[in-house]
């Protein structure tokens, strides 16, 4: 996905938003290159975002890529002819940055009254998990447990198979435990956090308040509501899924690989309930953009952030 947020002043809130569904996640060929219908995609959806921009009267782009682009061995090519043919420059944000940046987000979302905070965000092709009591965090993980990913590389059915989804547990399991034995040597977090649209579609079709409400409706997602749901989406093809409230087309494929990584991670590490967070990556970018203004001189006029996201992430 990528989105266009402009914003004016100093309120991280963004004025406007544009999005387009890449899934770039699930265009990585089996030689580990972002295909070539995928680098396509990409330079006309940067195309697309750069005019967004200037119709908006933005004055200064920030363009950054996440995941997707990070791990495809042909990046360098890739982010070279997104370059030469739009003319913007895509800067490629590391996992650890990642996670850094969503915890920073987060973080001022709940404020200092939080404590220790256990960030998670599940994307397409990465999951990132932060936990600190400052806006740096003391540990930033980034693992390559996003939902687009594990649906391609795990699944080969629509519905999974039984065998799929067991053998794709006990995997998660395996995966996670190293990041679990660091998560413990920290102690109990005060408050345990959830971003991204994956969980914030699990909240929703677990019981969670509709995001019409607004964003300061307490939300959350507990272990045994994951674990029910599971066992219903699992038997569900991706275009039933589709119907769902609270899922889109372009992401119900993967809902039951996000699920399963939501299970595992908070199997790993012994959480029984998460708190939905509104704010993410994008705000965490924002924010921190704003850290580093000298003041109003920097940020007079309109401003726009080019995210490229790894297919999943709807902030």
């Amino acid at each position: 996905m990528l989105v266009v947020d402009a914003h004016r002043g100093a309120h991280p809130t963004p004025m406007h938003s544009e999005k387009a569904v890449l899934r770039l996640a699930e265009q990585i060929t089996r030689t580990g290159d972002l295909s070539r219908a995928g680098a396509d995609s990409l330079v006309r959806a940067v195309e697309s975002a750069k005019a967004a921009a200037a119709r908006l009267g933005c004055e200064e782009v920030m363009a950054f890529a996440t995941s997707a682009v990070r791990e495809a061995k042909n990046a360098p090519k890739v982010l070279a002819k997104v370059q030469e043919q739009t003319g913007v420059e895509l800067k490629v944000l590391s996992g650890i940055d990642e996670s850094r940046l969503t915890f920073l987000a987060v973080r001022r979302w709940f404020g200092w009254s939080a404590g220790k905070l256990l960030v998670l965000d599940i994307g397409g092709g990465s999951l990132e998990v932060a936990m600190g009591r400052d806006e740096e965090p003391d540990l930033a993980e980034s693992l390559p447990l996003g939902a687009g990913r594990t649906t391609r590389t795990r699944f080969q059915h629509d519905p999974p198979t039984r065998s799929e989804l067991i053998a794709t547990s006990a995997w998660l399991e395996e995966q996670l435990t190293p990041l679990a034995k660091k998560v413990a040597k920290l102690g109990e977090p005060d408050r345990v956090v959830a971003t991204s649209k994956t969980f914030r579609s699990l909240a929703r079709l677990t019981g969670a308040a509709p995001s019409a409400i607004g964003p300061h409706v307490r939300r959350t997602l507990t272990d045994t509501a994951l674990r029910q749901l599971i066992a219903f989406i699992s038997r569900m093809t991706a275009h039933d899924l589709a119907q769902l409230e609270g899922v889109s087309a372009s992401r119900s494929h993967q809902l039951v690989a996000g699920a399963l990584v939501a299970q595992a991670t908070m199997r790993a590490l012994s959480l029984e309930e998460l708190e939905i967070c509104p704010w993410a990556l994008r705000e965490g970018v924002i924010l921190r953009r704003l850290d580093h203004s000298n003041g109003a001189d920097e940020t007079v006029g309109g401003s726009a952030r080019l995210d490229l996201v790894d297919g999943e992430r709807a902030r």
